[in-house]
């Protein structure tokens, strides 16, 4: 099922589509507002870019850095060549412990390895503490954004899982009343877990810390009350020092949701006395993303969600439309990386407007890899037919002038003469559901210009006097 397919069913629901976009709208203009706050915002994006740069260059001897300052700080280091054994290092980890009980934060590279389900297959419980991970994990759904995990639900959904899994009061949809609910609930799951996970916004090569921002204090309650904490991190998490964390960590916050700062920037260096603390290094394809000159920008992201707010298409289809754990433009680059025969449509799923590209923290050229990703699928043979013969079809047209001048006459003919049902909304022109054409006019620009007076095609050259 490609993404046009997953997109029409939630445009189905017309009021929760429109909500869906002007919610994110709002965060980008929050968004907007704190950028605008920060005169040297644009120098900080091009430093933190420099710094990313720079860092993916030389990332094998910052890798080796950090394990090595890691190990020193009496952390245990594993490395992991994919999901799969991403997967059963933590659940090693686990067993290693006897444990049954896991609460995990936000990780959307846990997310991306599936570890949940997996860990559940073997008889470990484990609790999202995230209020959004928990909501949707209640659902068994997936994450829709990558920073507002549930945005595609509105407190009426939130009442109405919460009185099935919490015994709220049915009806219940008062926010405060809501989140007072999942408080008590999630305090007993602190209590009892027996193991932490976590993610990682940045890693420190220089110390060996894994730092985890956060809004809720989750992260840092469950890490404090278990006896293992196990930190779960992508490759590109790196940063090479600790002083050039302050660029991310003002960058950040204000493009995800519009805040100077996250709540909670927690630094994890070495594990308390009596305590473990693990780092699962993963790679995942990310060093196949790596070695493409074209898409290796794309690992430069901190995972702000600043273009999903923004895209247009992403507010108007909802993230599970990708079906991917990384929605929205920066996930329509990341995916096809991944399988790109399940994720061939996603790269076609941007108007190349180019906004993206405009509010990335980091300075990714999302669109253009976009574009390019387009190019590498019609290479690979990737695309459906229909869009493979149309696309060759308009090509020739569009390079023959003779051709597209015809084609322009008979298109302006064919809308003014066939009824409006044809030409307009119908079941073969998708296009024009939520659209108008315009009127056509009579002749083209082309024509025009050529029945205009010579001096007016071939203005006069100013006179130059020495």
């Amino acid at each position: 099922m490609n993404h046009a397919i997953r997109a029409d069913k939630f445009l189905l629901d017309a009021d929760r589509t429109t909500w869906h976009d002007e919610t994110l709208w709002f965060v980008r203009e929050k968004r907007d507002r704190a950028v605008y706050a920060v005169p040297e915002f644009q120098e900080l994006r091009e430093l933190a870019s420099q710094i990313k740069d720079h860092t993916l260059s030389r990332l094998d001897l910052y890798l080796q850095e950090f394990e090595a300052a890691a190990l020193a700080n009496g952390v245990h280091v594993h490395w992991a060549a994919d999901a799969a054994e991403h997967n059963a290092i933590i659940l090693e980890i686990v067993r290693q412990q006897g444990a049954t009980r896991v609460v995990k934060s936000k990780s959307m590279l846990t997310e991306e390895c599936h570890l949940n389900p997996y860990l559940i297959k073997h008889g470990i419980e484990v609790v999202d503490t995230d209020l959004g991970e928990r909501i949707i994990q209640f659902r068994d759904e997936a994450p829709s954004h990558i920073v507002l995990p549930a945005i595609h639900l509105k407190k009426e959904d939130v009442g109405d899982t919460f009185h099935t899994h919490l015994g709220t009061e049915k009806g219940e949809s008062d926010p405060q009343r809501l989140t007072e609910a999942a408080r008590q609930h999630l305090r007993a799951k602190f209590l009892a877990g027996q193991v932490a996970i976590s993610g990682v916004n940045f890693a420190v090569a220089e110390t060996g810390a894994v730092v985890v921002c956060t809004n809720e204090g989750n992260a840092d309650l469950g890490v404090n009350l278990a006896k293992v904490h196990i930190a779960a991190m992508g490759i590109e998490k790196l940063i090479p020092r600790l002083s050039d964390l302050g660029v991310f960590t003002r960058l950040l916050a204000r493009s995800a949701t519009g805040q100077p700062v996250t709540t909670y920037t927690s630094h994890f260096t070495k594990p308390a006395p009596g305590r473990e603390m693990h780092i699962v290094i993963v790679d995942n394809g990310r060093t196949q993303q790596l070695g493409r000159p074209d898409f290796r920008a794309s690992l430069k992201c901190i995972r702000c969600g600043a273009c999903m707010n923004t895209c247009p298409v992403y507010r108007r289809s909802g993230g599970h439309s990708y079906d991917f754990t990384v929605p929205g433009p920066i996930g329509a680059i990341l995916s096809p990386n991944i399988d790109m025969k399940k994720h061939s449509s996603l790269p076609f799923a941007s108007t190349l407007c180019g906004s993206c590209t405009d509010v990335c923290p980091v300075k990714i050229d999302i669109h253009t890899q976009l574009y390019k990703w387009r190019q590498v699928l019609g290479e690979a043979d990737e695309i459906p037919a229909s869009k493979k013969w149309s696309m060759k079809f308009m090509g020739r047209l569009l390079a023959s002038p003779k051709a597209f001048a015809l084609s322009g006459q008979f298109a302006r003919k064919a809308l003014r003469l066939l009824p409006h049902g044809l030409t307009h909304a119908n079941a073969f022109n998708a296009w024009a559901v939520a659209r108008e054409l315009p009127e056509p006019p009579k002749q083209s620009f082309r024509e025009w210009y050529q029945q205009q007076p010579q001096q007016i095609q071939q203005p006069a050259q100013p006179k130059v006097t020495a």
